[in-house]
């Protein structure tokens, strides 16, 4: 098993950091790496490579682990020399990354895929009880033709607590400048060999929850399954590869996580409550950003379907909204931030993990969040634009909350979110019209802007009559 972390950082850092590992010792590695035609090992995240690492040949498989701090890890050395070696699969037998490996090749035939080149400096250091290697990397990947730039620096925990591993890499973080990629040399090196630029963003996947489990031990598990969906979109933002749909399922982990740590974050004392007010920023520095997506995304096409004349909207404006959400996504708070959360989530609940407390409360605050809403939505007709905003906001936290504690829940209890769902699509788009319509108002010229306000006005109205029926429809459900 490997526990580490990569970061990376801007070339102007790179001194500072070579100063700063001056006593580490320097070595070449030189890696090939394997998969099968189809590329299996890649689509299971499984990595397979022979590595010369000075004069010596390197084994090394590995494969995912149970979060984005750890994963299967097994090494074999291979010998010295100048000629790559054969790979000898049965080395692995036996441990966890080869039945990984067993498990997805299925006797097919493994290929050269890709090569790096980098020039390592490591250095061992003592940090909270522990022990970490701190490896910087510089040189590339080569895919035939193909280049790309490796520059980063790994954090790795020998020995001791994970608190090791991430108050240092939160030192380091602050005074560099770094900010965490979850990306692999091995996912960076296939995405080359296939000359794949972007990849789909990562959506929501349930927790693993244990109806025996305590409240904090519920809320770990929680904070760790949001993390499984923002840290990816993180990654490829911050990497400059980021799509806006990455950037709206980052949002949508975010709102995830605070619906989480409102709900359960109060029977834990580890989850504080400083992590609202940076969340909360955060989510609403990327505002402006989706809103242009929306706008230029889904509304000015449909605007030109219309027959619209051609929209012009002042360039300043439009830049200021459209602040790349990769530079609010490296600033070192933020890093900070998910280092924090990493450890919560990976951490041991302090007062035992099994007290079946956890299904109970959720259960309870749910139905109370749930009766609540209930009695205000029913008021939805006399409603301005900020109540509906504020009311599908609090109809938002307790969807994400049903869909955490979902593996807990009785049916009746999840039988709401069928309604839900649509009825939430139809008050964010009703939201995404109030946002165009007052950008447009205020940085559009006519003639097209008079045209995308009537349009717009058209649209808010149909919207608005689509999620009172919506919602009553919700209502009338069986409670």
């Amino acid at each position: 098993m490997e526990t580490e972390l990569k970061f990376v950082f801007e070339a102007a850092t790179l001194p500072a950091l070579e100063r700063r590992l001056a006593r580490g010792e320097r070595t070449r590695l030189r890696a090939c790496y394997f998969d099968a035609v189809d590329d299996r090992l890649a689509h299971a995240g499984v990595a397979l490579r022979l590595r010369l690492e000075g004069d010596q040949w390197v084994q090394t498989l590995k494969a995912r682990g149970a979060g984005p701090v750890t994963r299967l890890e097994h090494e074999c050395p291979r010998g010295t020399g100048a000629a790559m070696p054969a790979l000898d699969l049965a080395l692995h037998a036996g441990t966890p990354a080869g039945a990984a490996l067993a498990a997805v090749l299925d006797g097919a035939a493994l290929v050269p895929v890709y090569e790096t080149d980098v020039w390592r400096t490591h250095l061992r250091v003592r940090s909270g009880g522990g022990a970490v290697e701190l490896a910087l990397d510089v040189g590339e990947l080569r895919a035939g033709d193909a280049r790309e730039a490796i520059r980063e620096i790994e954090f790795e925990l020998l020995d001791g607590p994970l608190d090791a591993l991430l108050v240092l890499a939160a030192q380091w973080t602050l005074r560099h400048g770094l900010w965490l990629d979850l990306r692999s040399k091995a996912e960076r090196g296939q995405r080359l060999a296939r000359n794949v630029g972007r990849v789909a963003a990562t959506k929501a996947a349930p927790p693993q929850l244990a109806k025996t489990a305590s409240a904090e031990a519920t809320l770990r598990a929680m904070v760790g399954a949001c993390l499984a969906q923002i840290l990816p979109n993180a990654t490829e933002l911050t990497a400059g590869l980021g799509t806006a749909a990455h950037l709206h399922q980052l949002r949508v982990g975010l709102r995830r996580l605070r619906s989480a740590l409102r709900l359960l974050g109060d029977r834990c004392p580890e989850a504080p409550a400083r992590w609202e007010q940076p969340l909360r920023t955060l989510f609403a520095a990327t505002g402006a950003r989706r809103n242009l997506d929306v706008l230029e995304g889904e509304l000015l096409p449909a605007l030109r379907a219309a027959g619209a004349p051609e929209l012009v909207v002042n360039g300043s404006a439009a830049a200021d909204a459209g602040a790349d959400a990769a530079v609010v996504l490296r600033r070192p708070g933020v890093g900070l931030l998910w280092l924090e959360l990493l450890a919560f989530a990976q951490g041991a609940p302090a007062g035992g993990a099994a007290d079946g407390g956890g299904a109970a409360l959720a259960e309870a605050r749910l139905a109370k969040l749930e009766r609540r809403l209930r009695k205000e939505a029913a008021r939805f007709a006399s409603f301005g634009d900020a109540e509906c905003h504020a009311l599908r906001k609090r109809l938002k936290r307790l969807r994400y909350g049903l869909e955490l504690a979902a593996p807990l829940l009785p049916k009746k209890r999840r039988h709401v979110l069928p309604a839900l769902r649509p009825l939430l699509d139809l008050l964010g788009q009703y939201n995404d019209a109030c946002q165009a319509q007052a950008y447009i108002a205020a940085h559009a010229a006519d003639p097209g802007r008079a045209f995308a306000l009537g349009w717009l006005a058209a649209r808010r109205e149909a919207l608005r009559g689509a999620a009172e029926r919506a919602l009553a429809a919700w209502l009338g459900r069986e409670r």
